[in-house]
């Protein structure tokens, strides 16, 4: 019970982030590429690849492990925008924003993910 309650209070703090951080990304960019979503997943990747790496290599418990890793990053990360904005580039026409979108992403986000391991191998 104490780990769905962990998850919970990790996905109330979570989807609040990604909004506020979205809404501070738009506001300085230019333009129709989805810089906030973006940004958004890959740094979720660092911190799910960082807290990954941390149960990996020094232990750490299912509890941090379930409340940041499913619960924050689970509801501060969003496969369902960046497939509706990925959809919305191409519906306007601009293809090559979409395959950049979906190829940045990708790559990106696994480059985070390794990153944030990689950092966590080193602590």
């Amino acid at each position: 019970m104490i780990i769905l309650l962990g998850v919970v209070a990790g996905g109330v703090l979570g989807a609040p982030s990604r909004y506020a951080l979205d809404q501070w990304v738009n506001s300085r960019t230019k333009g129709f590429f989805p810089w906030g979503t973006f940004l958004i997943n890959a740094t979720g990747a660092f911190l799910l690849g960082l807290i990954s790496g941390l149960a990996l290599y020094h232990g750490l418990g299912h509890l941090p492990v379930a409340v940041v890793g499913t619960g924050f990053c689970g509801a501060y990360t969003t496969f369902s925008t960046f497939s509706y904005e990925t959809v919305r580039l191409i519906e306007e026409g601009t293809v090559e924003a979409a395959v950049r979108n979906m190829a940045g992403s990708l790559t990106l986000g696994l480059a985070a993910a390794a990153a944030g391991i990689a950092l966590a191998a080193l602590i």
